[in-house]
């Protein structure tokens, strides 16, 4: 098994901010992507050997190979949760050649480490420490892009999606997981009542997500083909909101949005922990907090994929399949 680091930080070349067909990529600046790269670092300390969330979502994402019957020579795996992915490959998709890339060097560190002892699969990983807003990899270079609860922190989520559609070889496929919009939100009905109470007014403190409706229209903006969009959600119980936010943390997932208050108040944090326990709390104590996971899957564009006819092409109308099958709409 053979391994390499490298590190593609200054002066990288973005491949599609604008892309050149037509889709052009938002410049607003949501989160601060330095405070991101430092809290994955410590991330990379924190965080547990085997989490069951951040494996059950890898674990899902990872099964949508089998149902490949081609093969994925060259991968890219992406930010997120590299160290699961890396993990729980088992072989799938026929991967020879693995690029691991991660904004953090303590976590490309920690997942080159991590390797040193999982069973031989003669797969040859290289690391690389890079954006996921401007990749370092040339176009047309990989059959595979894999990035499992990374891209929601990217400002420019289509322009980092078309990126990754020009990474991919014809054919090539795109696998994501990202946070969807009704994750934690016990714990966003509790801030806000809190900061109601105790402040007066309301500040951001929990980072915007996207919603569901929004995957299958981001995923055919970067111009993927067959585009696929599914959701799970997940509820986790914690013994109590701090709990939570230290698994929150061991995850880097913290909030790095750019207009946040630097500041939480020690009653709003205190009157956020109560509100959320009697609103939310079980017979037995414990407080849930829900994270809703959105799949996307799409292809790069090539001829021998499925295409939809042209319009009036049909040969047979719906009046002709009524009579065929009944008015009742009974088949």
């Amino acid at each position: 098994m053979r391994r390499s680091i490298a590190r593609c930080l200054g002066g990288l070349r973005s491949y599609c901010t604008d892309s050149g067909d037509g889709f052009q990529s938002s410049k607003l600046k949501i989160f601060d992507r330095h405070l991101k790269r430092k809290q994955r670092d410590r991330a990379a300390w924190l965080m547990k050997p085997k989490d069951s969330l951040v494996d059950t979502v890898a674990e899902n994402l990872l099964d949508r190979l089998e149902d490949c019957k081609k093969t994925f020579p060259t991968a890219l795996c992406m930010g997120g949760s590299l160290e699961a992915i890396r993990r729980l490959l088992h072989g799938r998709g026929g991967i020879e050649k693995l690029l691991m890339m991660d904004t953090s060097w303590d976590m490309v560190k920690l997942c080159k480490d991590a390797e040193q002892h999982m069973p031989t699969d003669n797969i040859e990983t290289s690391y690389v420490i890079g954006d996921e807003e401007y990749l370092p990899v040339k176009e047309n270079s990989v059959d595979l892009v894999i990035s499992c609860l990374g891209l929601h922190w990217t400002n420019d989520l289509p322009g980092a999606m078309i990126q990754s559609r020009l990474a991919l070889k014809p054919d090539g496929l795109f696998l994501a997981a990202i946070l969807g919009g009704e994750t934690l939100r016990e714990l966003r009905i509790a801030c806000t009542i809190a900061q109601m109470e105790r402040e007066g007014g309301i500040s951001p403190r929990l980072s915007p997500l996207a919603q569901v409706r929004d995957a299958g229209n981001l995923l055919t903006r970067a111009g993927f083909t067959l585009p696929g969009v599914d959701v799970d959600e997940y509820t986790v119980r914690y013994s109590s909101a701090l709990e939570l936010i230290e698994h929150l943390r061991a995850m880097g997932e913290t909030s790095a949005l750019l207009q946040r208050s630097k500041v939480l108040k020690k009653d709003t944090a205190l009157a956020t922990a109560a509100i959320y326990e009697s609103m939310f709390a079980a017979e037995d104590g414990t407080i849930p907090a829900t994270f809703q996971i959105i799949y996307m899957t799409g292809w790069r564009e090539h001829q021998s994929q499925q295409k939809p006819k042209k319009r009036g092409s049909a040969t047979v109308s719906f009046q002709d399949l009524q009579k065929q099958f009944g008015s009742d709409g009974s088949c």
